[in-house]
């Protein structure tokens, strides 16, 4: 006899339902997408989408921590660079290149999605943004004033000395911010680019030009 098989397909390739379900979740909202619309777009029945995920708010908190722990990765590989141009180099260009990745790959920035407003029992989006932001600067503000206190050899030791490091940094995560917004707005990524390359050219004359 022909036993039945249960749980999701033989096809299912969670990184794709993951992807889809997010860009539904960034347009809509959790509390905006129903259930049906997500197994539709996601080609799965009910049961196999609770089988794969547990709930759809599971679905939903795996789908944001997935995309926004992007963030958090181009700051722990960034800061690992053995001198602090490269670290502000990595953090700015790396940054651009996640804002503008194709579409078939990213479901878009979280920040400006519906799915900002909304929370489960488990995961508020807005507060857990918040969180992983302050994550990413304090872990700039460290390299920094590391990089500060131990000297490194491209910096200019009188103009280091001088260096607010907080400063430094609330001026990196600006630019990173500015650069999200734009990326929003539709800015194509070499004129992203360009801008994040200017704006690292600024921040190191500042730190290896020993004041006139």
């Amino acid at each position: 006899m022909h036993q039945r098989t249960r749980g999701r397909p033989r096809a299912f390739d969670r990184d794709r339902a993951i992807l889809e379900a997010a860009r539904l979740f960034w347009r809509r909202g959790y509390s905006g997408t129903s259930t049906r619309a997500l197994t539709e777009a996601l080609g799965l029945s009910t049961s196999s989408l609770y089988a794969a995920f547990g709930s759809k708010a599971g679905l939903f908190e795996e789908a944001v921590r997935t995309y926004a722990e992007r963030y958090r990765e181009i700051y722990q590989q960034a800061v690992a660079e053995r001198d602090l141009r490269t670290v502000v180099e990595r953090i700015l260009i790396d940054s651009v290149h996640e804002f503008t990745r194709p579409s078939d790959v990213n479901p878009g920035c979280l920040l400006s999605s519906a799915a900002m407003t909304d929370r489960t029992s488990t995961l508020d989006t807005s507060a857990y943004y918040a969180e992983l932001q302050g994550w990413n600067e304090q872990t700039l503000l460290a390299r920094v004033e590391r990089a500060i206190r131990d000297g490194e050899p491209e910096l200019d030791e009188e103009v280091a000395a001088g260096v607010d490091a907080a400063a430094l940094t609330g001026l990196v995560q600006s630019v990173v911010h500015g650069l999200s917004v734009q990326a929003n707005l539709g800015t194509a990524r070499e004129g992203l680019l360009a801008t994040a390359r200017l704006a690292h050219k600024l921040i190191c004359r500042q730190l290896t030009s020993p004041a006139s």
